[in-house]
């Protein structure tokens, strides 16, 4: 009974839990709510797509932005290597500019004893030489002495003659000058080429210097291109010359430098007092309503002085004296009875400082000085330097030393060329500056009477370089190898160099007759020599004069 009574009660409770009205069918709505899902997980799945596709553009503009900035870093990189490279370049190319420069200096003051090489090496000569006969040693032996020996006594007894009146009729004329209103003349200097006995072609004419000075209390202000005064390039090489009172100084009074008012009055100056000249000294010296020394004025003084000069002394010569050009100070002429004459010039200059360069007012023609820029512009010559300086080299060089004989050779082709061709820009003083190079540049044996010929040729090489170049610097200005014992001043010295062929470089025509009266001298070198050269016999040679072909 109580098994089956258990039995009732399990069917009963197995019959109502599984009643379909107490428990729903778990998979009545599984259709509709499948298709939702579905639904919801498309557009989860639509959202997903469009979120990556965003994400994917935000990182590919990343990656676009990133290597953006990774391309302007490179050119950055690179520029700042190019940047180091142009630096590097921009200094080796100072560093290269700095050697040229050091060379050019070097150059000009001398150092350039390295071009010639061997002396009897015949190939080095330079372009204008090739098929040039070039005489030998004796054939330059014999011309020298026919042509040049000679004229040496000649030279002297006209300096002697030339300085003993020059010295009389300046002693006539500061007889007949005012001496506390007029100039102050001193005793004359002989400068150039006779005083310096290279001079070869006649007429031959001596060049003196007179340095004068103005009367108490004037005084002479120098001012020059080199002082720190700003010149121009075409006034290298010139300076000024300021007439000035005694107490117009560093030390004077402050009322010249310092504005003083209306009621102020400087008890050493009255109001009429002024440190300009007076009109008397104005119209003597200076150029018009200025204080700066004129050139012509100058000139116009000089004549006036030495004419009256002469005219005291006159009945004790029994010559006549004028002027043989107008355009110069002092271009004089003594002419005698016999018709023959001598020319000598005496030429005003003013003392730079306390040295031995000299403000010169004019250069007689056909010499170193272009146009002048004005006539207050005065040209500096070192003409006494270069005198002593050739003195104290020749003190050094061997007997019969060579020097002054290629110096005499050389200027006598050039003169010779000039009467065939025409005068060019080339003068004697070109010349001389190269023998000035030279003289410093080469030891003191090299110049030994055998090696004349060598020493030409270096002189015509070193020329014809020049030319080229159109740079000839002037043997004192700029260079620092000055012997000491000139006492030259340390100005000049520091200054920068001046070309001597500067005018030429804008003046072509000027330029190109240089180079054609040069060159058309080497081509007649052989043929004026060998016209004025005694027959040498030479073995070999049939009586010919040997000469020496240059291909």
């Amino acid at each position: 009974m109580p098994v089956g009574l258990f039995r009732v009660c399990l069917l009963v409770i197995t019959a109502i839990v599984n009643h379909p009205l107490f428990f729903p069918k778990e998979n009545g709505t599984v259709p509709e709510n499948t298709e939702e899902i579905i639904q919801k997980m498309k557009e989860r799945e639509e959202s997903l797509r469009l979120e990556q596709l965003r994400l994917e553009q935000e990182i590919a503009d990343q990656e676009a932005t990133q290597k953006a900035l990774e391309k302007a870093a490179v050119v950055v990189e690179e520029s700042k290597e190019e940047k180091v490279r142009w630096d590097m370049w921009t200094a080796l190319s100072m560093v290269i500019f700095l050697l040229i420069e050091l060379w050019r200096q070097d150059f000009q003051e001398g150092n350039w004893q390295d071009i010639g090489g061997e002396e009897d090496d015949m190939a080095v000569l330079g372009k204008a030489f090739k098929g040039v006969a070039f005489p030998d040693k004796a054939v330059l032996a014999s011309f020298y002495e026919k042509r040049i020996l000679g004229t040496t006594g000649d030279m002297a007894r006209m300096r002697e003659m030339v300085e003993g009146f020059a010295d009389d009729l300046l002693e006539a004329l500061r007889s007949v000058c005012n001496r506390d209103a007029d100039m102050e003349v001193e005793d004359c200097m002989g400068v150039g080429s006779m005083y310096e006995n290279w001079r070869v072609r006649k007429p031959f004419v001596c060049d003196l210097i007179v340095p004068f000075a103005p009367p108490e209390p004037y005084c002479f202000c120098c001012q020059t291109w080199c002082s720190g005064d700003s010149f121009p390039p075409d006034e290298q090489g010139y300076g000024t010359i300021k007439v000035c009172r005694a107490d117009e100084d560093a030390t004077g009074c402050i009322c010249d430098k310092t504005k003083l008012g209306e009621d102020m009055l400087c008890l050493l100056h009255s109001q009429v007092s002024s440190t300009r000249p007076s009109s008397e000294m104005e119209d003597l010296l200076c150029f018009k309503n200025t204080q700066y020394l004129d050139a012509n004025q100058v000139m116009k003084w000089f004549q006036i002085a030495v004419t009256k000069a002469w005219n005291r002394i006159s009945h004790k010569y029994e010559f006549d004296l004028s002027f043989s050009l107008l355009d110069s100070p002092g271009a004089l002429k003594i002419k005698f009875k016999s018709g023959k004459s001598i020319a000598f010039n005496l030429t005003p200059v003013v003392q730079y400082e306390n040295s031995d360069v000299y403000f010169i007012s004019h250069f007689p023609r056909s010499s170193l000085a272009a146009d002048t820029p004005s006539s207050t512009h005065w040209f500096l010559t070192f003409a006494v330097y270069e005198r002593r300086f050739i003195q104290l080299v020749s003190k050094t060089l061997p007997a019969n030393a060579c020097h002054v004989s290629c110096l005499q050779i050389l200027s006598f082709l050039h003169g010779k060329q000039c009467s065939l061709t025409g005068p060019s820009g080339l003068t004697n003083y070109h010349l001389k500056t190269v023998l000035l190079h030279l003289l410093q540049a080469r030891p003191s044996q090299d110049w030994a009477p055998e090696k004349l010929e060598v020493r030409l040729q270096d002189m015509l090489k070193f020329l014809e370089k020049c030319l080229h170049e159109k740079k000839l610097y002037h043997f004192f200005i700029g260079n620092g190898k000055i012997p000491a014992e000139l006492g030259f001043p340390v100005i000049f010295q520091r200054a920068e160099p001046l070309n001597l062929f500067r005018p030429f470089v804008l003046r072509r025509d000027i330029y190109r007759k240089m180079v054609d009266t040069f060159h058309e001298m080497l081509r007649n070198m052989s043929a004026l020599i060998n016209e004025y050269t005694v027959h040498v016999p030479l073995p070999h040679t049939n009586g010919i004069p040997q000469t020496i072909l240059i291909l």
